[in-house]
């Protein structure tokens, strides 16, 4: 846990802030269990005949942590502080924000944007969720990363960067006032030592119980597995590798015999009990306007041709391997599978937020396991990884970008999909990435805990909502 992922105004492309959001802070719309785009501070909304309007009505007698009441001047003030994912996006479409009374806002968009409400209400970005404008301006950015006013269901008591996390609930929250009293995220890096702590009943929940832990906790009487899948592909992105040169990984035929190297279904066995199904693209097959894309198949004879071919008879050294954090059994899977067809690669670890802050400034190098759990659809995962003016996108490929610009401004959803899926065909073609699989979690719950929270919300890995967490 990052100091960073306590204010909403930074958020990246990736799901793992949205761990803490859903419990400090409150969003205009958000995904919950019943559906993506769910009214939350704003009760409603309506949109203009011309599409250029957006008029949201905020809930009256909802209040931050600390008793100020939430309005729309709080509404503006967090959209124009907003910097993280789809930032720049957002700022470009949208001409102005009006407050017209305490409880209703207006966004004028400077054109139709057919896409506005996803980028805007869901965790594509951090937009929508809402700050106090009067705290902040009291205490400045920095302060509020350390002691955070928010306005949903628990409140900031105490934090241990990169250790643990402790929140108590808040009685006056707006939709119910929650179930369990305190909460404490405690970040325990090995799957085994979670476990541990279950069985020892230090902690209820946990996280990623990978592989043969996930049997073991089957055959406890005091445990149960619970898979909270959502829509986070696996990736080998070959970084700033694909824009130079002298590099290999610039050849297609060495992207391509990377693809062919990996045996994406035994990862799954191996990690996730083979729940995660094998793909072809970093765009999950659930996403509005998402082309299926099957893998290249195991080929390590295929693989050891291409690079060959290539002028890489002998393989080579392409540096470090560096996973999303802590995936690490993962990436040496896929180094070990990459060793066996001549590309050698050192696993390099990070803590997660190292490894955003790099990965964001293009500051990675050798390649990488990257993943994004980020909810949205083809055009938001396409705007953050492989548009050259996305947050983590290493592509810098014309014609991508001229579609996507012009995808942007279609209103007619058929032409607007087939303008994606020539995104996502180039994409595929040009092998720009190594899709492994989509990532189905196992997490382990202790049986006193009636409702853990975990795969309530569609697509989020992680629990939520908070306040609908119930001990028996």
């Amino acid at each position: 846990i990052a100091p960073a992922w306590l204010d909403p105004g930074e958020v990246p492309g990736i799901i793992t802030p949205y761990m803490v959001l859903y419990a400090i802070h409150d969003a205009v719309v958000k995904p919950m269990p019943q559906g993506l785009l769910t009214p939350s501070l704003a009760e409603s909304w309506t949109v203009s005949k011309d599409g250029r309007v957006y008029e949201f009505v905020l809930r009256k007698g909802v209040t931050f942590h600390n008793g100020d009441p939430l309005t729309a001047e709080d509404v503006k003030f967090s959209f124009d502080r907003y910097r993280g994912a789809a930032g720049t996006l957002l700022k470009e479409k949208v001409e102005a924000v009006q407050i017209v009374d305490p409880h209703r806002v207006r966004f004028h968009l400077k054109e139709p944007w057919p896409d506005f409400m996803t980028f805007y209400g869901t965790p594509a970005s951090g937009a929508s969720w809402i700050v106090p404008k009067k705290y902040i301006q009291q205490v400045g950015g920095d302060e509020f990363k350390k002691a955070p006013i928010g306005a949903g269901p628990y409140k900031f008591v105490s934090m241990n960067p990169g250790v643990e996390l402790t929140l108590e609930a808040n009685e006056k929250y707006w939709r119910k006032t929650p179930n369990v009293k305190r909460i404490v995220m405690k970040i325990v890096k090995e799957g085994t030592t979670r476990l541990a702590m279950l069985k020892r009943g230090e902690a209820q929940i946990a996280y990623l119980i990978e592989g043969a832990l996930g049997e073991e906790v089957k055959k406890d009487p005091n445990l149960r597995l619970e898979y909270s899948g959502g829509t986070a592909p696996f990736w080998v992105d070959f970084l700033g590798g694909l824009n130079d040169p002298k590099s290999p990984w610039h050849n297609i035929k060495v992207r391509q015999a990377a693809n062919y190297a990996i045996d994406r279904q035994a990862i799954s066995e191996a990690e996730t009990l083979g729940a995660s199904p094998i793909t072809g693209s970093i765009i999950p097959r659930e996403f509005e306007f998402a082309l299926p894309v099957d893998p290249l198949p195991y080929d390590p004879k295929k693989a050891k041709q291409l690079l060959a071919e290539a002028g890489y008879p002998n393989g080579f050294d392409a540096g470090t391997i560096t996973p999303v954090p802590p995936y690490y059994s993962f990436a040496e899977a896929v180094g070990g599978y990459l060793g066996a067809v001549g590309i050698k690669v050192k696993l390099q670890k990070m803590e997660r937020a190292v490894w955003l802050d790099r990965w964001r400034k293009n500051e990675l190098a050798g390649i990488c396991l990257c993943a994004s759990g980020a909810l949205g659809n083809a055009a938001t995962r396409i705007e953050n990884y492989a548009y050259s003016k996305g947050l983590f996108s290493y592509v810098n490929d014309p014609e991508i970008d001229r579609l996507f610009v012009q995808q942007a401004k279609e209103l007619d959803a058929k032409k607007r999909e087939a303008l994606l899926h020539q995104i996502q065909k180039i994409m595929a073609d040009k092998v720009y990435f190594a899709p492994i699989y989509q990532l189905q979690w196992p997490n382990a719950v202790v049986k006193s805990v009636k409702v853990s929270g975990l795969g309530l919300i569609k697509g989020f890995y992680y629990t939520g909502p908070f306040e609908d967490i119930a001990l028996k």
